[in-house]
């Protein structure tokens, strides 16, 4: 029989397994509560069969990659028979064979598939000599690390560059043993059109590409007594770092964060998000001038810098309609700097410097950016991933789950709920929106939040009433090559928007390549976790934030405003 209950079913190993819309044979299997190893899978990706690691035998004893064979009622399949398991060990064993093997060194050490599955298929011996002739790394960039020495052609990176994120600056080269993953004429991966999101980073399965590593540097001004070290927290960090200490998914640990940092040497700890605070206000100033006085429209948001270095290398005509403010991490960093600034005392007063810990490896890029620099040196001097950030905790030794939590400092430790919410893809519109109603927001905050600004789709249309006579249209997209779909949806005159708020990274910060991996996972539970700290916030507007309210009497008064918090 084939069907049961009128479902049509299939038998893996003995079993039968209803199919129920799955497009291969893997996503059954997964199913039945089986995990098939795999190298190159993702959902989110298209199929590639490259690993051949997820094999399975027919009933008339054919092999099939299960990835990319669709599911067929009546089929029998079997997927560990002793041919299978000799077949993923020669596999492995060739791979390893050609792959740099100085795992205890390595940045994926202890977090890397092929190591992973290695020891579950109890390889100990490789029988094989490497066939390739290794390249050197390239440490041209200043956001990833690349080593072509440990790639195994899996095509995870090349794929993710160029379906999700549109940019396309890796592929395939040569053929047969001799095919390799490389920039067009092996240019410095700096040289070419990447935009430093890191999402290769985050998928690579081995360490291949890696987010580069800064916390060296920031280890040695930590020790050095003659320097202020100052840091600031970036809303997805809190939610995504528990999980590098088995903390529930989507836990807040922003208070264990600030205790652990001060730990380790730091001297003050603030929150970006009341940066993110500053941000909504000039930014929301900006589109309500642009709507006013018929300027360029849309106007889309600064925030992200993968985003803004993809405008600037594939669409130049769009510069006046991006935002002219700074990101919050550089808006804070700003506020910080100026205020050791004016408050400098004595001969040899110390050096301050801001240290931003960010879910994002475009931040690295940022913060060498000529628009960014205070007193000609950039304002932040480091930014270090989550990832980053949980190395460093392990390397102080510090128990992170048994830290009790402690408060950001004070002047500036105070943040809204809208502030806080930027880390999620339509963040940044739900807190603008939140400006534009004014006070009335606050009595319509659940309202807000179900005009469709929240959601993981890549695209997002949301409408809300301004005045009289006028609707406000405003688009949100996540990943770069939903960007770009819109875009040209734009330039063809095909749609029209008043505001576009755009994230490199699917799902927005939360998901971005300086964060535990998250592809297909965990981004609910962050997102959830966000939005709880806007809930408990009992603050949600921005403009109603006495931090922000303090700054405009004070250090951001007259045209300070805009010389610190804009770029343009």
């Amino acid at each position: 029989m084939n069907t049961m209950n009128n479902k049509k079913f299939m038998m893996i190993d003995g079993l039968p397994v209803a199919i129920e819309g799955e497009k291969n044979i893997l996503d059954v299997i997964r199913k039945a509560g089986i995990e098939l190893p795999t190298l190159c899978y993702y959902s989110v990706l298209s199929t590639y069969g490259a690993c051949r690691m997820c094999v399975v035998e027919g009933k008339h004893g054919e092999i099939m990659a299960s990835c990319s064979t669709p599911p067929r009622s009546g089929m029998e399949i079997k997927t560990n028979t002793p041919r299978l398991q000799k077949y993923r060990r020669m596999v492995l064993e060739l791979m390893l064979a050609d792959h740099c093997r100085d795992c205890t060194t390595c940045d994926k050490n202890f977090d890397c598939k092929l190591q992973d599955l290695a020891q579950r298929f109890g390889l100990k011996d490789v029988r094989f000599e490497p066939y390739s002739i290794w390249d050197d790394k390239d440490e041209s960039s200043l956001a990833i690390t690349r080593d072509p020495n440990k790639c195994i052609i899996c095509g995870d990176c090349v794929r993710m560059c160029s379906e999700i994120q549109n940019v396309g600056a890796i592929d395939f080269a040569f053929r047969g043993s001799k095919m390799e993953v490389t920039t067009a004429f092996k240019m410095p991966i700096s040289e070419t059109n990447c935009v430093n999101c890191g999402q290769c980073a985050a998928i690579c399965p081995t360490g291949a590409i890696t987010v580069k590593n800064d916390t060296r540097s920031l280890w040695e001004d930590l020790y050095d007594d003659n320097t202020t070290v100052v840091a600031q927290i970036a809303p997805a960090v809190r939610v995504a770092l528990g999980d590098e200490f088995d903390i529930p998914r989507g836990t807040n640990v922003m208070g264990k964060i600030v205790a652990a940092l001060r730990r380790m040497g730091f001297d003050e700890v603030y929150d970006t998000a009341t940066g993110a605070d500053l941000t909504v206000i000039e930014e929301a100033r900006e589109f309500i001038e642009h709507l006013e006085n018929d300027g360029t429209l849309p106007l889309f948001t600064s925030c992200c810098p993968a985003w803004f270095r993809y405008a600037e290398i594939n669409h130049p005509e769009l510069y006046d309609n991006i935002s002219s403010c700074k990101s919050p991490m550089e808006m804070l960093g700003s506020v910080l700097k100026e205020r050791a600034k004016v408050n400098e005392t004595g001969k040899k007063p110390k050096k301050t410097k801001v240290v931003a810990i960010m879910p994002c490896t475009a931040k690295k890029f940022e913060i060498h950016r000529d628009e960014f620099q205070y007193d000609g040196e950039p304002t932040v001097a480091h930014s270090i991933t989550t990832i980053e950030l949980a190395n460093m905790i392990r390397e102080a030794g510090l128990r992170f789950e048994e830290i009790l939590p402690e408060a950001v400092d004070m002047p500036f430790g105070i943040a809204s709920g809208s502030g806080m919410i930027f880390g999620v893809t339509g963040g940044v519109t739900e807190a603008v929106i939140r400006y534009v109603m004014g006070s009335a927001a606050r009595d319509h905050l659940a309202d807000i939040s179900f005009t469709g600004v929240r959601g993981f789709d890549g695209l997002k249309e949301v409408k809300i009433p301004y005045k009289e006579d006028r609707e406000l249209s405003i688009a949100i997209v996540s990943g770069l090559k939903n960007a770009e779909n819109l875009i040209q949806a734009m330039q063809a005159g095909e749609v029209h928007y008043d505001f576009v708020e755009v994230m490199a990274c699917e799902g927005g910060c939360i998901a971005g390549a300086g964060q535990p991996f998250v592809i297909g996972r965990a981004k609910p539970e962050r997102s959830e976790g966000m939005y709880e700290a806007d809930r408990l916030s009992n603050v949600k507007l921005s403009a109603e934030n006495p931090v922000a309210e303090g700054l405009y009497a004070n250090l951001l008064a007259g045209d300070k405003a805009h010389h610190l918090l804009h770029y343009k």
